[in-house]
């Protein structure tokens, strides 16, 4: 988008505006004073039920002195027009760009340095919301913590949920057991913190980068340079040289003591649970980087369609070319919202029995988060549960068309796993099989069309109901 000349094509603010010229039908300002305990939760989950996902500012929300964006993620469309694609485009789009790794461009300063603070650091002052009742206390959600490696000077950045401590503390969790954890194992080793950035608010496209999986020693900054299309600009942070977005909102610098813990949690997760499952890690703070009039850029915790989305993109981004490199039947691959992230659906034209096993079976065993995948043929829309159950209902017979595997490892933050996260997958195939008997009904096009002509006659708006 090329709007709002004011601000760097990097900066947040230039896509906000951008996006409200483009989609004003599409964002939702809310002027009224509302609560920072609960009431942007209440209002996100209130528009979902009513089948609405809008990008959500609102400019005055007590207690916190400034204002909050919200649902950035909460639409596929709207994440697909941050691509310059539709819905349906999205992984091809997204897997293009995050091939194309950029390097960062390191500049002088920009809008993050604009307030630093080395001394005197009082977190508490923070905008810090409340998003459940059942939090233990109001969180940071959108903490992207960028580390490098001790020894190799491979750089990471994920998010990790964060809880205030104390003044200069945070309690947070690894429990991903991701890149950082493994990072955070090796300055451990080392006998030294980890010295570690948070960055609260940037572009939507370095949050997407956040959320990119790649193998070790990949650096997400280098994701977010593809997906701008041109070098991430960074500047260093004051005391451990870490490169940040220039852009950012906040960025909060210190360390992460693999040795030093603090309790956090429970929290309302993806998985729909309050859950207090965490590895308790401390980071303190030692600088605080802020824009001069910053904003809070929040995630809807929860199993809202934001925090889904977030992850869920690049995850499904992923696993199509994976699957489609190995199995060119393959025709679509979707993680719907009411499995959170432990269902996956997959499309396919079946060119011999067994191929969709072994489908399954790779989804299975590339993510670590699946326990369940349905197997469907091509004509079923996997966006739609309706769909899928249909196909289950119609073409999967149990005693056939299950396969099971125990004992592998899976999310620390499934409710229904062992505190240690370990769980059972399952693949269901309800694809119709070489000899299966039926014949889908069917509608003429040319009957779908006459109904369609009949419903904006009678609704009198020239558009079908």
């Amino acid at each position: 988008m090329s709007f709002a000349p004011q601000f760097s094509r990097q900066d947040i603010r230039h896509f906000l505006e951008g996006y409200a010229k483009a989609h004003p039908e599409d964002v939702l300002n809310v002027d009224e004073e509302i609560s920072s305990d609960q009431d942007i939760t209440g209002l996100v989950w209130t528009l979902a039920a009513r089948g609405k996902h809008p990008l959500v500012i609102c400019n005055k929300v007590s207690g916190i002195g400034s204002k909050v964006v919200t649902n950035l993620f909460g639409s596929r469309e709207r994440v697909a027009r941050m691509l310059d694609t539709d819905a349906l485009g999205i992984h091809a789009a997204y897997q293009a760009r995050t091939r194309k790794l950029l390097e960062p461009r390191m500049v002088a300063s920009g809008p993050v340095c604009d307030v630093v603070e080395s001394s005197n650091i009082d977190l508490a002052t923070l905008p810090l919301l409340r998003h459940f009742a059942t939090d233990r206390a109001p969180y940071i959600t959108n903490g992207i913590i960028a580390a490098d490696h001790p020894d190799t000077g491979a750089g990471n950045l994920s998010y990790h949920r964060s809880m205030l401590h104390s003044k200069t503390e945070l309690a947070t969790s690894l429990h991903s057991r991701g890149h950082l954890w493994r990072i955070l194992q090796a300055a451990s080793d080392a006998n030294q913190p980890l010295r570690v950035a948070m960055v609260i608010g940037a572009h939507p496209l370095f949050m997407l980068a956040g959320s990119a999986r790649l193998p070790m020693g990949v650096d997400e900054r280098h994701v977010a340079g593809g997906l701008f299309g041109e070098p991430l600009e960074v500047v260093r942070t004051p005391k451990y040289g870490i490169a940040v977005p220039a852009h950012a909102e906040y960025v909060l610098e210190g360390v992460i003591d693999a040795k030093a813990h603090a309790e956090e949690g429970p929290f309302g997760e993806f998985t729909g649970y309050s859950s207090n499952r965490s590895t308790n890690n401390l980071f303190r703070v030692e600088t605080l980087m802020r824009r001069r009039d910053a904003m809070l850029v929040d995630v809807v915790g929860g199993n809202s369609a934001e925090h889904l989305n977030l992850g869920r993109i690049p995850r499904e981004s992923e696993m199509v070319e994976k699957l489609r490199e190995r199995f060119p039947s393959v025709t679509a691959v979707h993680y719907p919202s009411s499995g959170t992230h432990f269902h996956a659906y997959v499309a396919m034209k079946q060119v011999r029995d067994g191929e969709a096993r072994q489908v399954m079976l790779g989804l299975l065993g590339w993510d670590p988060y699946l326990k369940t995948v349905v197997a469907v043929d091509a004509d079923v829309d996997i966006t739609r549960d309706e769909e899928v159950l249909w196909a289950l209902a119609t073409h999967f017979q149990p005693h056939r068309d299950v396969l099971v595997i125990d004992g592998l490892p899976g999310s620390a933050l499934d409710p229904s796993a062992g505190s240690t996260g370990t769980t059972s997958r399952m693949g269901l195939d309800a694809t119709r099989g070489a000899n299966f008997e039926g014949q889908r009904a069917q509608i003429a096009p040319e009957a779908m069309a006459r109904a369609a002509a009949i419903l904006a006659r009678v609704t009198g708006t020239g558009k079908p109901a």
